[in-house]
């Protein structure tokens, strides 16, 4: 089994969404990010879909999303060839013991803190997927009170666009 991220851009209308996801469901695809946006074009929405499987179910897939009739256009985007990014939003228990461990592991992955009281402090992190992972996993040394990440985001390095000049 292979890991694979795809942007489909869809026509921006009620319950295409589900349509999509549906098709993950039926091709018996487990989702592990999903992401949805309006685009530059208010009529169109981007949806970036990170799942797992083989090689040969996943061009059944992307050929039977191809079918959905609200689906103008979709990229497979590779990870070399491609800028990826997530968001963590993360809060942590703020006790005197682990106060300065918590603040410089969040200085060492860029965290920025957007909330400190008493009792929890809010960071937010913006990264790879691995490094959101490896920040996550630091974090799991203190007290996580609550985690909220977004799906990956992604756009394909170079001028070349998911969108076709035809649309």
């Amino acid at each position: 089994m292979t890991n694979f991220t795809v942007a489909v851009l869809v026509r921006n209308e009620f319950g295409v969404l589900n349509r999509v996801t549906s098709m993950f469901r039926r091709r018996r695809f487990n989702i592990s990010s999903l992401t949805v946006s309006e685009t530059e074009v208010p009529e169109l929405s981007r949806i970036t879909v990170s799942s797992s499987g083989l090689e040969t179910d996943k061009k059944q897939l992307i050929n039977q999303l191809y079918k959905l009739p609200d689906v103008c256009s979709i990229k497979e985007l590779d990870i070399v060839e491609s800028v990826s990014c997530e968001l963590l939003l993360i809060k942590v228990k703020n006790d005197p013991e682990s106060r300065a461990d918590v603040r410089d592991a969040a200085q060492a992955f860029g965290a920025k803190t957007l909330d400190y009281t008493r009792d929890s402090v809010i960071m937010r992190l913006t990264g790879t997927s691995r490094e959101i992972d490896a920040f996550i996993d630091l974090m799991r040394d203190f007290t996580i009170l609550e985690i909220c990440r977004t799906g990956i985001v992604s756009l394909e390095r170079g001028s070349d666009t998911i969108r076709r000049t035809d649309l």
